[in-house]
């Protein structure tokens, strides 16, 4: 089972300002969305609201077609950036309490899941490592068969070994249920090799978004000399321009099909592009808060 979510003028206002303002997004069902942004960009208020924990003040979020409201959509699994569990618990405590508040779990799935990470219901959470951890909470997400699951920050803190294990389950679960993901991380690398399209936030508002594959042909950087004038290069289309000496380098969204004199068109990865965006954003207002 797969399920969209769609984001229109989403905004929440706290006394210190803006977490997110007008933020506009639209994720495909069954991809697995990476949702990038420095800290205080307003990823955690954008899955808060769309697993219905945080009443926005303007705009709304539709799963399915359906608004979100105050309270937790059975089709929607999400999972806190603090991953609650209870240290003294047995692992098998755990999965008693979840399945207890979940009518739609699913034990045999579970267990399998718990099998596949070398996990024993006699473990207590406090003796677990933290990727083991990190499996557990992920664990008692999927166990209820969600179709749409918010993972904020699901990869902090993890060794690589347990970052790759954490990714392996999830793109497991999407080609076996088709469900949708959307997780979070300030960090683009400890999510891009699970993820197959980006939405990055830039002080909460949708500074890009997109298939990662779609945005990587979609940039380029033309480098040419910093004396030529630049008038040939529409403004729309420069995202960043950098001069270095006697060389300029520009990275754009469009490349002219046709380069002046001296001028080269070269790819751009993905960091790249993340950070210039980053970097040349005009949409940033001093009266915006986030996380």
């Amino acid at each position: 089972m797969s399920i969209s979510l769609e984001a229109h003028n989403a905004s929440k206002r706290y006394n210190r300002g803006w977490a997110l303002h007008h933020c506009d997004a639209a994720i495909e069902a069954s991809s697995i969305t990476a949702l990038v942004g420095p800290n205080g960009a307003g990823k955690s208020t954008l899955l808060g609201a769309a697993a219905g924990l945080i009443s926005l003040t303007e705009g709304d979020i539709a799963i399915g077609g359906r608004l979100v409201d105050r309270r937790m959509d059975l089709a929607v699994g999400y999972l806190a950036q603090e991953k609650p569990l209870y240290r003294r618990w047995r692992v098998a405590d755990m999965l008693a309490q979840t399945a207890d508040l979940n009518t739609d779990w699913d034990d045999r799935h579970a267990h399998r899941l718990l099998d596949e990470a070398s996990l024993s219901l006699e473990d207590r959470v406090g003796t677990l490592s933290g990727g083991q951890r990190a499996r557990l909470a992920l664990i008692l997400v999927l166990g209820r068969r969600p179709a749409l699951v918010l993972l904020d920050e699901p990869m902090a803190d993890l060794d690589p070994l347990a970052r790759l294990r954490v990714q392996q389950t999830l793109m497991a679960e999407v080609a076996d249920t088709g469900m949708t993901v959307v997780m979070s991380s300030h960090i683009l690398t400890e999510v891009r090799d699970a993820c197959d399209a980006l939405l990055l936030l830039q002080d909460g508002r949708v500074a890009l978004h997109g298939p990662m594959d779609d945005l990587v042909l979609q940039h380029r950087i033309l480098t040419g000399p910093s004396a030529d004038s630049l008038d040939w290069l529409p403004p729309a289309d420069r995202v960043e321009v950098r001069t270095t000496g006697q060389q300029t380098s520009v990275l754009v969204s469009l490349a002219p099909s046709i380069l002046p004199a001296h001028w080269i068109n070269e790819p751009a990865d993905l960091d790249e592009i993340v950070i210039a965006r980053l970097r040349s954003a005009e949409i940033a207002t001093p009266d915006t808060v986030g996380a």
